[in-house]
């Protein structure tokens, strides 16, 4: 199969092309090699590579920053999304797009999760891009799948896991006080990436919701991975209102993969052992780099 991955130089990106080459012939690009937002750009790809998936890695996801800069939150996360539909759709090819659990308001009481068949009602810039391009590729394209995820972290790029060690390492005496009022659940990128591989392979389409199993707080979450980090640490949790930001975060950002187990392609597993995985593989590779 030949598949084409876009923002391939992102978290996700980067262990979806290693995830997908061994049995795929892929090829990856990323800025300023492919704008997704330029039409003549993808189409002049499109032509050249014919590919027969396109995997869309590529989103502006400063969630914070997209609030300032609006237009090209819009820009990347729903004109792109609309452009390579058209193009996956004039080529004959399938999309493959990730979203995120900010298309939901999070004011559900927890541990009750969202399913694919809930409403999508976002409150901040960064939801409402999303969910703008959800939005377009289903109305230019008719073979996608859409796999909305949360909490991501991985190997590579700027991620939670990885502040906090940073900020462990450096400053190992200072109080680090962390949010204990948002319900998610930890997604590890590589996992992700294996599970975007089933999807692709079953040829599925339609909304997904593709997270690790079980859920737990930004506070709990760092805690657990610096303690399996066995990095010395002092974290105290603080109510939401303690931490205030610029865009508006869900407090319940739990997600059922509701849809994955009813077409048998659920791969995720339990949040805690893809932590601790995850740990395990590049423990001396996050102190090298963070410290």
């Amino acid at each position: 199969m030949k598949i084409l991955i876009t923002g391939a130089l992102g978290q996700l990106g980067r262990d979806c092309t290693r995830v997908l080459q061994p049995a795929h012939t892929v090829t990856t690009l990323d800025l300023p090699e492919l704008d997704i937002a330029d039409a003549s750009q993808v189409q002049q790809v499109m032509a050249q590579l014919r590919p027969d998936v396109v995997l869309n890695c590529a989103a502006y996801t400063r969630v914070d920053d997209c609030e300032e800069h609006r237009d090209d939150a819009m820009r990347v996360n729903a004109t792109g999304p609309a452009v390579l539909a058209q193009a996956a759709e004039a080529g004959g090819a399938r999309l493959i797009h990730i979203s995120t659990d900010y298309v939901f308001d999070g004011q559900r009481p927890v541990p009750q999760p969202y399913t694919e068949s809930d409403a999508p009602h976002p409150l901040s810039c960064y939801g409402q891009s999303k969910l703008a391009g959800e939005v377009a590729i289903a109305a230019n394209c008719r073979r996608w799948a859409i796999l909305r995820t949360a909490w991501l972290y991985g190997r590579h790029g700027g991620n939670f896991p990885k502040t906090m060690l940073r900020l462990a390492l450096r400053q190992p005496e200072r109080v680090l006080r962390v949010v204990n009022g948002q319900y998610g659940s930890p997604t590890w990128s590589w996992r992700l990436a294996e599970q975007l591989r089933t999807v692709i392979e079953a040829d599925a389409t339609g909304l997904f919701h593709a997270t690790d199993e079980g859920y737990t707080t930004w506070y709990e979450f760092a805690a657990r991975f610096l303690a399996a980090m066995h990095v010395p640490h002092n974290l105290q949790p603080c109510r939401n209102e303690e931490y205030p930001t610029r865009a508006v975060r869900p407090v319940n950002s739990i997600l059922e993969n509701a849809a994955l187990k009813q077409a048998g392609l659920n791969s995720m597993r339990p949040w805690q052992d893809d932590l601790d995985e995850f740990v395990a593989r590049h423990r001396a590779e996050l102190l090298t780099e963070c410290r």
